[in-house]
């Protein structure tokens, strides 16, 4: 199965290290970010689930839940977790998914078979609170994710969703964005009262407006 933009998120209900969890429940009205890795106790994996404790807070503050995944089992999840806090010097809070018999890796398509039949790639899904996919990034095992970029992308995904605005090519949050063709030029002071250039008739920014 492939997702696609907009698609609905298929819900499960999974053994994790906190417990079993039933995923819309555990989302509620939080947006979701849910990413597999390839196996416990390798190096590359180590840092992401590292990384991804250590911005924890970041994830809070933009209202995000977090999920990992792989098909090992659940003895060897918390076993890991162990290494994981040692090595990165962090705290391991959120669920780390048993995904033994491939359940959510197949529902996710999660496994790709040209690069391994048996674990799961780096696939990562970002879901809104209505359950729909907002982004998904899949990359190689042997790649390690940016999480900082993850965070970028939620602050643009947060901002669009309630603006009629999009986020140019290597936009931080509190720079200007671009007003959207849906927005008749004439009513840009009125909808962006914070002020506006007009770079071409198709090319309009303005300061973000929720800064």
């Amino acid at each position: 199965m492939s997702l696609r933009l907009g698609d609905t998120a298929p819900n499960f209900t999974a053994r994790t290290t906190l417990g079993e969890i039933n995923f819309y429940d555990y989302l509620g009205d939080s947006w979701g970010v849910l990413f597999s890795h390839p196996a416990d106790f390798t190096p590359v994996c180590t840092t992401e689930l590292g990384k991804t404790a250590l911005l924890n807070g970041e994830f809070a503050k933009r209202n995000v839940k977090v999920l990992a995944l792989s098909v090992d089992p659940l003895d060897k999840h918390q076993s890991w977790i162990g290494d994981i806090n040692e090595t990165q010097n962090c705290e391991v809070t959120f669920p780390i998914i048993a995904d033994e018999d491939k359940t959510v890796a197949n529902l996710y398509g999660m496994i790709h078979p040209n690069a391994s039949e048996t674990f799961t790639v780096r696939s990562l899904f970002i879901i809104g609170p209505d359950k729909k996919v907002k982004l998904t990034i899949t990359y190689p095992a042997s790649t390690g994710r940016n999480f900082l970029e993850v965070l970028r992308v939620i602050d643009s995904l947060q901002l669009t969703a309630q603006y009629s605005v999009a986020t140019p090519a290597d936009w931080k949050d509190g720079e200007d964005v671009i007003v959207t063709a849906a927005v008749p030029t004439a009513d840009i002071p009125e909808r962006f009262p914070k002020g506006h250039k007009i770079i071409k008739p198709y090319l309009r920014t303005t300061p973000q407006p929720n800064k």
